[in-house]
């Protein structure tokens, strides 16, 4: 089976963990400092805060701009379902929101009808290694009076007008969970430029103290805490970042060259002020389903994607009446990640793109 997805973990992970396993500290040390130390680094970023995931790290955002109870969060309605599990998480009420088409992103021409007396922060998901319009986001925040959270866990190395994504916000997240560019394992970082939204989410995640390893308690907190394990994967991950870019423009590349002339599928478009990481390479197709099949059936994993928030079981008490999402549904029928992991060999990629072929030539 060719994976859609799979991490580049060899002998250098082994290395870093050896040197954690030598000092016999596990818990959150030097070696996730030099992690958060790396990320800071690499984003220009004030200030980088591990956390045990992605979703807490959303969470402790939330929770560090005061957001809670009787509280709405304007979310993309096409989403991993953490983007608005954590913002229920907060106690307060996600609000879904339309997409673009072309980047499947959100749309905040739509989300302008969404915004009540109760609405205080906006989520955008920057989604499938392409960034959401930042600039409408903040034009749109700034008219509204409202926070953005950044929902970048697809986003490392993703920039929008030469910044790395999770910037313009103010407070972000990213993954590092096992199917992402980079990975932990699991893990996620809060980003943030703000001394009091960093030092409010230092608090959250380590059960409401100024200073770890005391037991004197300021406020209320959790245990979201990383461990140097999981620090020294992502040490080792990050200086194999840049490589993992370029195979992964490669790999879209590739894809693009061997299929571009069937009109059955479609490239999703970039934002030019864009630099995107192809986390994986996605397509709009015709037949969707009866693709993923065939492919299937000849040993090729592909992904659908994500189910939108609005058709969520889970979430049918969250849904507004009379509320359409036309563009978020077609993207989850019609849209297809072919696989894009940093280890798929060039005879694996041709294969993949001859039985598309003819899948659609037959």
């Amino acid at each position: 089976m060719i994976p859609q997805i799979e991490p580049w973990i060899d002998e250098k992970e082994l290395d870093q963990l050896k040197r954690v396993i030598d000092s016999t500290y596990l818990t959150e040390n030097k070696i996730t400092a030099e992690f958060e130390e790396g990320i800071k680094q690499l984003t220009q970023s004030k200030y980088s805060i591990a956390t045990s995931n992605g979703t807490t790290a959303l969470y402790c955002g939330l929770k560090a701009l005061n957001i809670g109870y009787g509280d709405e969060v304007i979310v993309p309605n096409l989403t991993f379902a953490a983007s608005s599990n954590a913002v229920i998480m907060a106690g307060a009420k996600p609000v879904f929101c339309e997409i673009k088409e072309e980047t499947l992103c959100i749309d905040v021409e739509a989300a302008a009808a969404l915004v009540t007396e109760r609405t205080k922060a906006i989520m955008p998901v920057h989604l499938y290694g392409q960034s959401a319009d930042m600039v409408a986001v903040e034009e749109f925040a700034h008219k509204f009076n409202l926070k953005v959270i950044e929902d970048a866990a697809q986003g490392i190395g993703v920039k929008f007008k030469g910044e790395q994504v999770g910037l313009r916000g103010d407070v972000s997240a990213i993954s590092f969970s096992g199917n992402k560019t980079i990975t932990c394992g699991e893990g996620g970082i809060i980003l943030t430029q703000s001394d009091t939204i960093a030092q409010a989410c230092r608090r959250l995640k380590t059960q409401g103290r100024d200073h770890r390893g005391t037991f004197v308690h300021e406020h209320i907190g959790f245990n979201f805490s990383i461990t140097e394990l999981q620090a020294a994967i992502g040490i080792a991950q990050l200086k194999k970042l840049p490589e993992i870019i370029r195979r992964k423009q490669e790999i879209y590349d590739t894809y693009s060259k061997g299929l571009r002339d069937i009109p059955q599928l479609q490239l999703l478009p970039v934002d030019e002020r864009c630099e995107p990481v192809y986390w994986f390479t996605s397509y709009y197709a015709e037949n969707r389903d009866e693709l993923e099949n065939y492919l299937l059936n000849n040993e090729i994993q592909t992904r659908g994607f994500f189910y939108p928030l609005h058709m969520q079981p889970c979430y049918k008490d969250f849904v507004k009446p009379n509320v359409e999402y036309p563009i978020s549904t077609k993207a989850y029928e019609q849209g297809i990640s072919l696989p894009s992991a940093y280890g798929l060999k060039p005879e694996q990629q041709a294969y993949v793109i001859e039985k598309i072929r003819q899948f659609y030539l037959r």
